[in-house]
């Protein structure tokens, strides 16, 4: 399987900046898994949407794939309360 690029919306990064350094990692590592899978198991496709989601403890990670392009685009990263459900 050919392994996608993992890019960022400009927004994610100043979300980013507002989660503990703790999480912060956990989160970067699970983006970075994308790469390889980019449908792993526990994600989920939002309904009338093009986009995924993933889980990341309390975190939420919002994305689209173009499997054309091999490309994952980041597009959202918050806390639970806070992401698209």
């Amino acid at each position: 399987m050919a392994e996608y690029e993992i890019f960022f919306k400009d927004s994610v990064w100043k979300e980013l900046k507002k989660v503990p350094k703790i999480e912060l990692k956990k989160i970067l590592s699970r983006v970075k898994a994308l790469g390889n899978d980019p449908r792993p198991m526990g994600c989920e496709k939002l309904t009338g949407l093009e986009l995924y989601r993933i889980r990341q403890g309390n975190y939420r990670i919002v994305y689209s794939i173009q499997d054309n392009a091999l490309t994952v685009w980041v597009i959202k990263v918050g806390h639970r309360k806070d992401v698209y459900r």
